[in-house]
């Protein structure tokens, strides 16, 4: 099973440099001048342990900053083409002055009319909070190895001095950018779904649901043993 992942975190606006522009233009279908541009970029998620006992290791965030390049920005998750606002044109890895890895993704913008208000809302510190989404393969246990529905910890509690947190390893696909009003990680922000549960999951979720997998294979393989 994949688990659609969301990070949030803060946008930044920035100069248009060079460099910027030659990365854009790899977007475009026609060559984009500076002054037709806004620019700006976001710290989207880290290697810290978020509020759902959840962590993306560095392979994780290097696989992301490569799959997030040319995928459109958006408003509340909300993927309707016209909705469509800003694009990434670049993703990277960068190392924090407190040690943190973050995927930074950088975006830009048309500068036009309809554009207008959104990019005087980030220039003015309001529209500031933005969102990722992705799909990964796995989530392993830190302490067992296994994966999440393998395993009989539950992320958050504590085994012998050691707190059970969720590795989340091989991104698959990237889908979006998206401005939100509120995050909730303590430094970037999370809330996560799998595409059967859009509401999301939470610690909770995964045990109700881990115990609800057990009884079912212990099911059908009772119904295998008395079939034989």
């Amino acid at each position: 099973m994949n688990l659609t992942v969301t990070k949030s975190s803060a946008t930044a606006a920035a100069a248009v440099t060079e460099e910027d522009l030659a990365a854009i233009n790899r977007q475009a279908l026609r060559v984009l001048s500076a002054e037709e541009v806004f620019v700006f970029h976001v710290n989207a998620c880290d290697d810290c342990v978020d509020r759902d006992f959840e962590r993306f290791p560095l392979a994780s965030l290097e696989k992301l900053a490569s799959l997030f390049v040319g995928k459109p920005v958006i408003t509340d998750h909300d993927w309707r083409a016209g909705n469509q606002t800003a694009r990434v044109f670049r993703g990277s890895v960068e190392t924090l002055a407190d040690g943190r890895s973050v995927l930074r993704l950088d975006c830009y913008m048309l500068r036009t009319e309809r554009t207008g208000e959104t990019i005087a809302a980030i220039e003015g510190g309001i529209l500031r909070e933005v969102s990722v989404g992705c799909s990964v393969s796995e989530t392993r246990c830190c302490i067992c190895g296994k994966r999440w529905l393998d395993c009989p910890h539950l992320p958050g509690s504590v085994y012998d001095g050691e707190t059970c947190v969720y590795e989340l390893i091989n991104p698959s696909e990237a889908y979006e950018l998206s401005f939100v009003a509120v995050p909730a990680q303590r430094n970037a922000g999370v809330t996560k779904s799998a595409k059967n549960n859009p509401s999301g999951w939470t610690p909770a979720d995964l045990a109700v649901e881990k115990i609800r997998l057990n009884f079912e294979k212990e099911r059908t393989e009772h119904y295998e043993r008395i079939c034989q």
